[in-house]
């Protein structure tokens, strides 16, 4: 019994580290539906939001925002490398 509670414990210390989440603030220059471009200072970042998105507030231009967000890739491609020259001999 103490040995199935040392693995259990064991196993959730090694357990991958959850997913964390990423945040932006700033104003709200555009919103339309699915696409939105907040302002902080001179950067504009540009999000892409859907229905599943949960949004609390009226989100207008002007509006101060926090976006809270994951980064995900969605495609990889692997190209080769090239190989590099063998340096020459004297």
């Amino acid at each position: 019994m103490v040995m199935g509670v040392i693995l259990l414990v064991v196993a959730f210390a090694f357990a991958r580290a959850p997913k964390s989440d990423y945040q932006w603030t700033g104003s709200v220059i555009e919103a339309d539906g699915d696409h939105l471009v907040v302002q902080k200072g001179d950067e504009k970042w540009e999000f892409s939001y859907d229905k599943e998105t949960k949004i609390t507030g009226d989100l207008k231009p002007g509006a101060k925002v926090t976006v809270k967000y994951m980064m995900k890739a969605t495609s990889i491609e692997v190209k080769e490398a090239t190989p590099k020259a063998a340096p020459k001999k004297k």
